[in-house]
């Protein structure tokens, strides 16, 4: 391949594929930032749930996260984008017949990478509550303050310092698995990629764009989230 055509395909503007490449890795970098947050909650509460004294708590937490890992995640958005709107058409069929459900392909994948996220960021909690020795929670308690208040002030900077390293690689995986949602039309990196490359004949280019698309994120991700360490470290000495 020429090099000028390289540069032209390369390029931004009507003749080049940079622009729609930059409005992928957008939509990626969005997606995981969405997902974040709610597979983190869900996560934390599932880990409550797993070391429950509550039998049943315990059994709901765990028969979670046997699905959602043992699961394919692809099998998992399929499942989610195409069979959720059959079930919910065959339940509002009784209100309103001539009603239809379409799903959005972002909401879709925010919600089943959120719980596949969850489900692995579960363990990675429940392992640093484990970490935890148990006087901890005993010297809140004998200073006065109430589970909620011990939790916050004392449990929570531990466990979030000891399961940081473990989330980190979720959030690695997460990143990589936005990819997924692109079969069911979300316009991410791959997707977009996919196109350029069907168009213009030039697969190896533009997959190669994406590969290393993924892997700056993941370096910056890296970067970052080695200084946010570093800050826990510090709060965590000053206390």
């Amino acid at each position: 391949m020429p090099a000028q055509s390289i540069w032209t395909l390369l390029s931004w503007g009507p003749d080049g594929w940079s622009d729609d490449i930059a409005y992928g890795v957008v939509v990626t970098v969005l997606l995981a930032l969405a997902t974040l947050p709610i597979g983190l909650t869900i996560g934390f509460f599932i880990a409550l749930g797993k070391q429950s004294e509550e039998p049943s708590l315990r059994l709901a937490a765990n028969i979670y996260t046997t699905v959602f890992r043992g699961l394919p995640e692809l099998v998992t958005l399929f499942l989610f984008f195409f069979g959720v709107p059959i079930l919910l058409q065959h339940l509002i069929r009784y209100f309103r017949p001539e009603a239809t459900i379409d799903v959005n392909s972002f909401i879709a994948g925010m919600i089943v990478l959120s719980l596949i996220f969850s489900s692995y960021a579960s363990e990675v909690f429940l392992s640093a509550f484990r970490a935890i020795p148990k006087g901890q929670y005993e010297g809140g308690y004998a200073i006065g303050l109430s589970y909620g208040q011990t939790m916050r002030l004392v449990i929570l900077p531990q466990l979030l310092r000891i399961a940081f390293p473990g989330l980190e690689n979720c959030w690695l995986s997460l990143l990589k698995d936005t990819s997924l949602v692109s079969v069911v039309g979300l316009a991410e990196t791959l997707r977009n990629a996919g196109v350029a490359a069907r168009v213009t004949k030039h697969s190896f280019l533009f997959y190669g764009v994406a590969a290393l698309v993924f892997l700056a994120l993941a370096v910056v991700s890296s970067f970052a989230t080695s200084a946010i360490l570093r800050s826990l470290g510090k709060r965590e000495a000053q206390r």
